[in-house]
């Protein structure tokens, strides 16, 4: 990589959200369930990926080392300039609370070490030590499937100190499920959502539109559902067409079963009617899977397909409603309107009361958000009587620690902690909990919030 000129910034957009995302990647491992039709299964990569995804491409050289993984990502996004204080740690692989624990627990104890630049003797010292560390995780995420989110599951994600938990929903039809052998079914879906939020994670679903005994419309039903059903309603969406891929099981008999994937202008105008569809409190983190092309066998071969669709929304100026399109970050300008209010949008999910605070100026910007919700039954001993905050986030370029830009660090997260406590004290609740990454423990102590279990609650 070609060293940067002073001051500049190298892919700015990878931090253009107000953390630093850094990915690490499980050891080959092959699902409980089988393989699901589309996926690829290698034996040399995680289930589900492919040897030249660059994450994997990376765990490869390093032997999937979780330790090397970490440092080698962090001196890249030192390279680039990019601030590493404020670090997002993703764990991609399939389903990583199908691994043996005693992997699991090293797996994330080595993050952590790398992270804190130290070894520590277990992992609860690890995460006390990077509470204060140069590079703190300040969130979480896990990939796993509906039916690896019991009750003893969610506990042990706590344990790790995951915030959020992506599942892979594909299409919520059972038909479609026993079709493609996926091995879980939509109750499933449903009752993992509902006890991830009681537990405070933010929910992530994978979409799979053009699935094998599908159709556009079906997609679009299927999709709308997602949302207008209170049993899903997902805080965030990665959306990834279905592709024939080397070495899956639907590349063998795609023929036999008269399997074509949706072109490029079916996918465009699917996507367009999806994402116009999505409400202002979810998110599309991505469309399309970086799938190299040499590995497909058919389907659509355009990773960047997000940005025309974006263009083509933007053009109509459609209201888009989702929230990667109104981040600040994304809509520079030199003129930035900073007069802002704070909208406050309440919803039914899952059998509980959610309310969605967001700070936006008059051309519907966001510059922070803020998840409260009123769970339905807590198994979490801890969350007894509580209200959840399940996600704060103040978006805009990344700001160091103590430092002070535009929109980060100026106040706008106390105050949505300050408006979250006031509608938690008016309905009644006497406490309010916030699942909290690990690096962001002290921020949460100074506004009087202490850890209990694995939660920061403070009595109102």
């Amino acid at each position: 990589m070609q060293q940067p000129k002073l001051g500049e910034i190298r892919k700015p957009a990878k931090t253009m959200s107000g953390v630093t995302p850094l990915t690490v990647v499980l050891k080959p491992r092959k699902c409980d369930h089988g393989t699901c039709i589309y996926c690829p299964g290698g034996d040399n990569v995680p289930q589900s990926y492919t040897d030249k995804s660059p994450a994997v491409m990376r765990a490869l050289m390093l032997a999937f080392d979780p330790t090397k993984q970490v440092e080698v990502r962090l001196k890249a996004f030192e390279v680039m300039n990019h601030p590493t204080d404020k670090i997002e740690l993703i764990i991609l692989g399939g389903t990583f609370l199908q691994y043996p624990k005693k992997y699991k627990y090293n797996f994330i104890k080595s993050c952590f070490d790398a992270l804190n630049n130290k070894k520590s003797k277990t992992l609860e010292q690890a995460k006390k030590i990077n509470e204060k560390s140069k590079h703190r995780c300040v969130a979480l995420c896990i990939e796993n499937r509906p039916d690896n989110c019991s009750e003893t599951e969610i506990k042990e994600m706590l344990d790790f100190g995951c915030t959020r938990v992506e599942i892979g929903v594909q299409m919520p039809d059972d038909y479609l499920y026993e079709k493609t052998d996926r091995g879980h079914t939509v109750e499933d879906v449903i009752n993992a959502t509902k006890r991830l939020k009681d537990s405070g994670f933010k929910v992530g679903y994978h979409i799979m539109p053009g699935l094998p005994f599908s159709n556009p419309k079906l997609d679009l039903k299927l999709f709308k559902s997602i949302f207008s059903k209170q049993d899903f309603r997902p805080d965030q969406l990665k959306i990834y067409p279905c592709q024939i891929i080397k070495d899956s099981p639907l590349e063998k008999n795609y023929m036999q079963l008269g399997y074509q994937p949706y072109d490029e202008d079916t996918t465009r105008k699917l996507l367009d009617k999806m994402i116009f569809s999505i409400p202002n409190y979810c998110r599309v983190m991505r469309v399309m899977r970086e799938i190299p092309p040499d590995r497909l066998v058919e389907g659509l071969r355009r990773i960047d397909l997000r940005n025309e669709v974006n263009k083509d929304l933007l053009t109509r100026k459609s209201q888009v409603q989702e929230i990667r399109m109104r981040e600040v970050g994304f809509n520079p300008s030199k003129n930035l309107d900073t007069k802002i209010k704070l909208i406050s949008i309440k919803y039914k999910a899952s059998h509980g009361e959610e309310f969605f605070l967001q700070y936006t100026n008059k051309k519907n910007i966001l510059f922070a958000l803020l998840r409260l919700r009123f769970p339905n039954k807590p198994f979490i001993k801890e969350l007894e009587g509580c209200a959840i905050v399940r996600e704060l986030h103040v978006y805009g370029k990344a700001i160091p620690i103590g430092g002070k830009g535009e929109i980060q660090h100026t106040g706008l997260g106390k105050a949505l902690i300050k408006e979250a406590e006031d509608i938690t004290k008016k309905a009644g609740y006497k406490k309010l909990a916030i699942i909290s990454g690990v690096g962001v423990r002290p921020y949460y102590k100074k506004l009087g919030y202490n850890l209990q279990g694995d939660y920061m609650i403070k009595d109102l």
